[in-house]
């Protein structure tokens, strides 16, 4: 019979504080309409501090499992859910600026933020199929409403449509797989399914064609090739503040939920589901880096960018090692930080009535600003995995993780496709150091917005030349 006890409660307080905030806000914005923003947008990222705070102070505490087994407390979960919130307070600091000057600085955008980050939380911390669908759709809802906030542009709109189409594809795959591994193993619940598989005596062939309905969900909400068709129209669609929201902390939660299903309930079937997952990150890293290549709008270039790192972030896992694990989420959690970076300085660079999307809209930057210019230079040569930035370093974590299981011909492509892709990482470092300026306007960004992301950039750097504490926290997380 299941029990609810203070003690037990307690370990979901981060969510219960968040959605109790969330809910207020709303209220507010209701109120207030939109003469509350600024009131909006200051309790929006107070309370995503204040939940921070409260994870932070709990990481290292006895956590366990609660609500009748359906929710998690561990290392892994108070990492990743840290994390989610510290990436949301910077996103939404970046995101300010550019919203009022667009017109779109809506206490509903700072609403939908907190609530999809609760959904990223509970999919963290889910250790039950609905546990985990119920903080996927939460999470995913709120991003469809966020691509369409610009009513007035047909593209953002367009964008909204695909996304919104292709995701209820992705979350009905999802499903099925999950109510066929139900049919199979009798359980809901990740740490029984693994119990069943263990034991053995359940139809391997039906197990294993619900784990491709499973993989089908997971690399739809990561983008892995070939279900990345979404990815650049959302990312070129959307307003660029939204784009940065969508391309940050779901991929931390898209990481969580393939580490929960595939490593903490199907890790029995490693051998089912690793040649599913080869084939997706070698076809991710290939077609990312290559489409890549032949983009002018930045936007979409860093969509394609980002197919190519989550076929390295497939690579980890599936090495099925406590080593590549760990590997995958130095990559997810680095990632992040860099995108974060990349995407943060587009906001930057753009104006009222300026969009700063394109490649050729940096020409010059050293000559304009340079220390902006050496900010970009370190997010792109991290991205392009160039020592002694902390892109080398998460690739080199993940490659040497499937080298170590004898995975060599696979680390070959890697490698290959690394080279590759670092031409148009490249390309735009020379376009922003070798070309003439096409113009010569101002930065007019707030002053905390440059700080930070010169703090973002540097953060870069720094976690390149010292990565050994965040990679011991990833992987005592496995041990």
């Amino acid at each position: 019979m299941m029990t609810f006890q203070v003690s037990n409660m307690s370990l979901a307080l981060p969510e219960m504080f968040m959605l109790a905030m969330a809910c207020i806000v709303l209220m507010v914005v209701a109120f207030l309409g939109k003469k509350g923003t600024d009131l909006v947008y200051r309790l929006s990222q107070l309370t995503l501090i204040i939940t921070a705070i409260i994870i932070y102070r709990s990481i290292g505490e006895i956590g366990g499992l609660t609500f009748d087994g359906t929710y998690i407390k561990d290392a892994f979960s108070d990492v990743l859910k840290l994390a989610i919130c510290l990436i949301n307070v910077v996103v939404l600091l970046y995101s300010t600026a550019y919203l009022k000057a667009r017109n779109l600085f809506k206490g509903e955008y700072y609403v939908l933020a907190l609530f999809s980050t609760l959904g990223m939380m509970v999919m963290v911390s889910a250790y039950h199929f609905l546990t985990l669908y119920l903080g996927l759709e939460l999470m995913s809802l709120c991003l469809y409403a966020m691509v369409a906030m610009h009513r007035d542009s047909s593209v953002a709109t367009e964008a909204a449509m695909k996304y919104f189409i292709l995701g209820a594809i992705a979350s009905g795959m999802l499903l099925y797989g999950m109510s066929i591994i139900y049919g199979v193993t009798g359980t809901l619940s990740i740490a029984s399914v693994a119990n069943v598989i263990q034991a053995g005596g359940i139809d391997n062939t039906v197990l294993s064609f619900g784990l491709v309905f499973l993989i089908i969900g997971i690399g739809f909400k990561l983008g892995a090739v070939p279900f990345h068709m979404w990815l650049p129209d959302v990312y070129h669609g959307a307003p660029t503040a939204v784009t940065l929201f969508i391309a940050t902390a779901p991929k931390i939660a898209a990481f969580a939920m393939a580490i929960r299903l595939l490593v903490d309930g199907l890790a029995d079937v490693h051998q089912y589901w690793q040649d599913m997952l080869i084939m997706l990150s070698i076809l991710s890293i290939i077609l990312g880096n290559i489409i890549a290549i032949a983009q002018t709008n930045l936007k979409r270039m860093l969509a394609y960018s980002t197919i190519s790192h989550v076929g390295f972030i497939l690579l980890g896992i599936l090495s099925g090692s406590a080593e590549g694990y760990a590997g995958s989420m130095f990559y997810a959690l680095t990632y992040a930080l860099m995108s974060l970076g990349a995407f943060g300085m587009i906001l930057l660079m753009s104006r009222q009535g300026f969009e700063a999307e394109n490649i050729e809209d940096y020409k010059g930057l050293s000559e304009r600003n340079p220390w902006y210019a050496l900010m970009m230079l370190i997010l792109m040569f991290s991205m392009a995995g160039i020592p002694p930035l902390v892109g080398f370093y998460a690739k080199l974590a993940v490659i040497k993780s499937i080298v170590d299981v004898d995975l060599l011909s696979v680390a070959i492509v890697a490698v290959l496709m690394s080279v590759i892709g670092a031409y148009y990482y490249l390309r735009m470092i020379k376009v922003m150091y070798f070309d003439q300026p096409t113009q010569q306007t101002d930065l007019q960004s707030p002053t905390e917005m440059r700080v930070v992301i010169s703090a973002n950039a540097l953060a870069v750097l720094a976690l390149g030349i010292f990565p050994g504490s965040l990679m011991a926290i990833c992987i005592s997380v496995f041990s």
